[in-house]
């Protein structure tokens, strides 16, 4: 520890492994700089030592960041930047949390070799929530891997076999729309509503195996409405975009969970595109079903925003406006 004032601090850290604290500040120490910007604080490299001066408050996290990265670093977990934002997001959220709980939760590996982890602490208990429970809600707002990371699952659910089928599907009416006046065939029709789910699904899995998992039937991406009057046995189910559901094709689809499947529902009840006069699915389910212990209910914030960092800024402008119109 380096001399200190009352409201100024100064620490001294150091690490055995000097090419791997290399690679923790990253190149031209830009890791660095990025704590910097995060908080009040100078971090200086030298040797195989560093030294953090600020706030008290503010060197106590990035010290714990530091510290907690070099661990995970040491396990094999190659740090990229956007970590960096990851794991100061979680300890200002909880200063005690044990950052390898999270990065070092495997999900998937894709198949571009990307290692698919939670990335907040709410992302960490919806995956446990997916892996415990038979029936998960997802709501929050996008961004915040909510399909992404049911995909994820769903996708190593059934390459360990623990499932025979992944079934994706969501509403295909929204913003009013009817299929019927929409040209071309029915897959012409509703692909475009059925997309970003094929684009999680290629993430996952290269185009030409997830070509050939559809044509055998182990993965069936489809409107909402080919689910009615269906039992989905060995199965891992995403309804997708959910908050576009009307009440009755929320309990169709609830009651189609069969025998050793699972069911995860996402969606963002701050952009519902249903007719004024029909209520959402979603927001009625969320209700009805809260007092039923088997199944988890997980409400994500911007906080969780994992996409660019200017999402998570849009997303909280909006909801500033949304409150002050409601105040006003």
């Amino acid at each position: 520890m380096i001399k200190a004032t009352p409201n100024n601090q100064a620490e001294k850290l150091s690490f055995a492994d000097q090419n791997l604290l290399r690679h923790l500040c990253g190149e031209h120490d830009k890791h660095l700089r990025l704590l910097e910007k995060l908080e009040p604080v100078k971090v200086k490299p030298w040797g195989n030592h560093l030294s953090i001066s600020g706030e008290e408050a503010a060197v106590l996290k990035i010290s714990l960041i530091i510290r907690q990265l070099y661990t995970i670093m040491e396990k094999g977990w190659p740090i990229q930047s956007a970590d960096i934002g990851y794991a100061h997001r979680i300890l200002s959220e909880d200063i005690h949390y044990d950052l390898s709980r999270i990065f070092l939760d495997t999900v998937f590996i894709s198949s571009k070799k990307r290692i698919i982890t939670p990335k907040s602490i709410t992302q960490r208990h919806y995956i446990d929530a997916m892996r415990n429970a038979d029936m998960v809600l997802a709501i929050g707002p996008a961004g915040t891997g909510k399909t992404y990371l049911a995909m994820a699952m769903a996708v190593s659910y059934l390459l360990e076999k623990k499932v025979q089928r992944i079934i994706l599907t969501r509403p295909a009416v929204e913003a009013g729309e009817r299929l019927g006046f929409l040209p071309g065939d029915l897959a012409e029709k509703v692909n475009p509503y059925l997309r970003p789910l094929y684009d999680a699904l290629y993430d996952m899995v290269d185009m030409e195996k997830a070509g050939a998992l559809i044509n055998k039937g182990l993965i069936e991406v489809a409107p909402l409405a080919f689910m009615r009057g269906r039992t989905l046995n060995d199965s891992f189910i995403i309804l997708d975009e959910a908050q576009n559901t009307t009440s009755e094709q929320m309990k169709m689809f609830l009651t189609r969970l069969g025998f050793n499947s699972k069911a995860v529902v996402t969606g963002d009840i701050t952009q519902i595109d249903l007719p004024a006069d029909k209520s959402s699915g979603l927001i009625e389910a969320e209700k009805i079903l809260k007092k039923i212990d088997a199944i988890r209910i997980v409400h994500f914030s911007q906080l969780d925003v994992v996409r660019h960092p200017l999402v998570a800024d849009v997303i909280a402008a909006y909801a500033a406006w949304d409150a002050g119109k409601k105040n006003g």
